[in-house]
């Protein structure tokens, strides 16, 4: 038999959702040989799930291309703060905005913070999401079941109805899926399920804001070393984590964060209702 192949230190973090600064090793966030060229210059960008992992990334690479943040987190503080700052090193603005997304009430007030502090809205990036491990579906209470959908799909309806206002003729919207959505995940029904349901309301979206010329996309990363795995999954399960794909680990979130810079900016103009499948090898249909 093979080696049982380990990728990261055995690690678990009893607190749901993960922070990012207890994670070993660190999620690499930023490429440091990414030279922006303006491609978002003075776009005004809302990122849900913004204070770490994928969130946190996308943050970085859209200010480097010139776009000013929004950053909606849930309670993580400290990661929301230093991914402030990695925003404003690149010279652009972060506005910090905490709260629950499975909350409308909540995304409305988000957008309308956004809007009076820069005056516009440009690009809304759907990321926010939670899971829960179960290895049946007899564990799936219905306070998990309804907790996850509420973050994971509802909150991407709440943010779209509420934005709808401020995005013009030119705007975009990306969603975070999941190679789940297309695989699927023996452990993670619920979650996988609510990954279909985003690719779903991606293509439909699109369609129907094709009138308006709004652009709807989505990214459906493989496994990603985000603070999401060693708060959900045991230490061992964590070590090697990300190993089974074709590449042989788990992406890091700037290596995610590319393709959200392609969605959002005029590189993909002729593209809505696709998915982008940064997930490491993973051959999948649709």
């Amino acid at each position: 038999m093979p080696k049982e192949k380990k990728l990261q230190p055995p690690q678990h973090q009893r607190r749901r959702p993960g922070r990012e600064h207890k994670m070993e090793p660190r999620p690499r966030a930023e490429d440091k040989t990414h030279r922006g060229s303006g491609k978002l210059q003075d776009k005004v960008a809302i990122i849900t799930g913004g204070d770490s992992g994928i969130g946190r990334a996308v943050a970085i690479a859209f200010a480097k291309e010139g776009a000013h943040i929004s950053v909606v987190y849930l309670e993580e503080q400290r990661d929301a703060s230093e991914t402030k700052r990695l925003v404003e090193e690149h010279g652009r603005k972060c506005l910090l905005i905490k709260g629950d997304v499975g909350q409308e009430e909540f995304c409305q007030k988000a957008v309308a913070q956004t809007v009076k502090e820069f005056g516009k809205l440009h690009v809304l990036v759907n990321n926010a999401a939670e899971q829960h491990p179960q290895d049946s579906i007899e564990k799936i209470t219905e306070k998990q079941l309804d907790r996850t959908f509420r973050t994971n799909i509802f909150s991407f309806f709440f943010m779209v109805k509420a934005a709808m206002t401020h995005l013009k003729e030119g705007a975009v919207i990306i969603n975070t899926t999941s190679v789940t959505a297309y695989k699927g995940s023996a452990h993670l029904l619920d979650y996988s399920s609510t990954k279909g349901a985003i690719t779903s309301f991606t293509r439909s979206l699109s369609q129907a804001l094709a009138d308006k010329c709004i652009r709807v996309n989505g990214v459906a990363p493989g496994p990603v070393w985000t603070p999401l795995i060693p708060s959900t999954f045991p230490a061992k399960e964590v070590e090697t984590f990300g190993s089974d794909v074709p590449l042989g680990r788990a992406g890091q979130p700037e290596e995610i964060a590319p393709s959200y810079v392609f969605l959002a900016s005029d590189d993909s103009s002729y593209m809505t209702g696709q998915v982008l499948h940064p997930n490491g090898g993973t051959i999948v249909n649709g």
